[in-house]
Parts: C-alpha cells; structure tokens; sequence
C-alpha cells in the first residue's frame, strides 16, 4: 500500500510537533491499515527527506505526501516539492497531494473550537477575528478573507474579519478595531492555525486580555478525514478546487 507521509511546517515549540502527532494518530484511527508517517520542513524532527528514506527503506515503493498546510503559499509552492526532490529517491515514487485548504471541514473544525469557548451564533454583541498566519502570496490570503466573509453573512454576529499575524494585512489590531466600529461590544479569536506555536500566541497577545481565543484545529476529526481525502484524491489524480 502506497505510504501517507504528512509533512508540517515545523516549529520551536514542542506543542506543535505534539499537535500534529496527536492529529496523525486519529488518521491512524481512522485507517488502521495505512503506513502513515509525519516529517516536517524545518525546525523540527524528523525532516521530510529522511521519512522518505525510511519509507523507502521499508520496501515501500510508493509514497503520498499530504502538506499539513491550510493555504497554497511558498511552502507548500516551493519548500515542500523542493524537499521531495533533494531526498534524491528514484526507486521511490512520490506524489504531492494538495494542501489541506481551502475546505469546508476546516471551516467546521474552527467554528467548534469557537464553540468550545462558548461562542454562538446569532450573538449581535460579538465580533470574530479569524486569525491566520499570513503570507506574500495574496490568494493565500484572499482565502481567509473569503471565510470571514462568508460567516459574516451566515453567522448573526456583528461581524468576521480576517487578520493575520506577520506578512499581511490587516493585523490584529486592525481587524479588531474595524469590528468596533462595526458595534462590536466582545471580541473573539477564530484560530485559522493547524497548531499551537509562535504565530498563535502573537494573535492571543494582539486581541488582548479581554478576547476570548479559541484554540487551533489540531487533532479534530474532520481534520483528520481531510488529510485521508487528500492522500485518496492524490492517488487517483483528482485536485480540489484552490478558490474558498
């Protein structure tokens, strides 16, 4: 059976390594069959290069990688096709499924981690900031922007605005500012992160001590089941739609 190596971004904090194993060990629950495997392109153990080359070391001829990415910036462009080439494995065929957004079940797995911290709908006191990293690359953006959008129109709230936390704009501030003026009387975080990290806790420490942040996706379920579609589209050749 074709190996499922997931690949994550990487960071200092141990919380998102931790994160993103506990996310594989649900895809693991959900396919108990599957060689499913995590690396990473930086910062953290193990790189993506050398779980290819245990995968191959472990009679595997084929292999999907599922970037653990929820827009098509530079990382998933360029870091993680250039990773797969510099692991030079020609007796290894390796495929790049699609990054793990824009999907609907991500927006599903964020709206329950508000939930979590007691956010409803139809609140008209309440505006959301859905914070995302950010990057140079403006569909990755325009993405975000398209969901806070989106659940403005479907929410009841005073209002979604997209916010990011380097490399774009609006910032945090920003965002929560143009909530205000919108009558906005409560502030709540919408977390458009895979896992806890530096970026995270910039977005926590920028809406302030009075907003009510919900945690990233992490190991939901239906994070999980878009991993798996991702790795199942891959393999049959099928590319989701990129526009949110």
């Amino acid at each position: 059976m074709t190996a499922l190596v997931a690949v994550a971004h990487g960071s200092r904090d141990p919380r998102s390594a931790a994160t993103v194993h506990e996310l594989l060990d649900v895809v693991r629950a959900l396919r108990p069959a599957l060689d499913v495997r995590g690396s990473f392109l930086d910062l953290s153990a193990p790189r993506l290069g050398d779980v290819l080359r245990a995968v191959r070391g472990d009679g595997h001829r084929s292999a999907v990688v599922v970037p653990l990415l929820l827009g098509e910036a530079y990382h998933a462009r360029v870091d993680v096709p250039g990773a797969v080439a510099e692991a030079r494995l020609p007796a290894l065929e390796v495929t790049i499924a699609d990054v793990l957004g824009p999907d609907p079940r991500l927006e599903s797995a964020a709206l329950r981690r508000l939930a979590a911290r007691g956010v409803r709908f139809g609140d008209r006191d309440l505006g959301v900031v859905l914070a995302g990293a950010g990057s140079s690359h403006a569909p990755a953006n325009a993405a975000v922007a398209a969901i806070a959008a989106r659940w403005t129109a479907g929410s009841g709230w005073a209002g979604v605005e997209p916010a990011f936390a380097a490399s774009a704009a609006p910032d945090v501030p920003s965002a929560v500012a143009r909530l205000r003026e919108r009558g906005a009387r409560r502030i709540a975080v919408a977390s458009w992160f895979l896992a806890p990290g530096r970026l995270p806790d910039r977005v926590a420490a920028l809406a302030g001590p009075e907003a009510v942040v919900a945690e990233p996706l992490g190991a939901d379920p239906e994070v999980a089941e878009l991993v798996l579609h991702r790795y199942a589209a891959a393999l049959t050749g099928e590319r989701h739609t990129r526009s949110a």
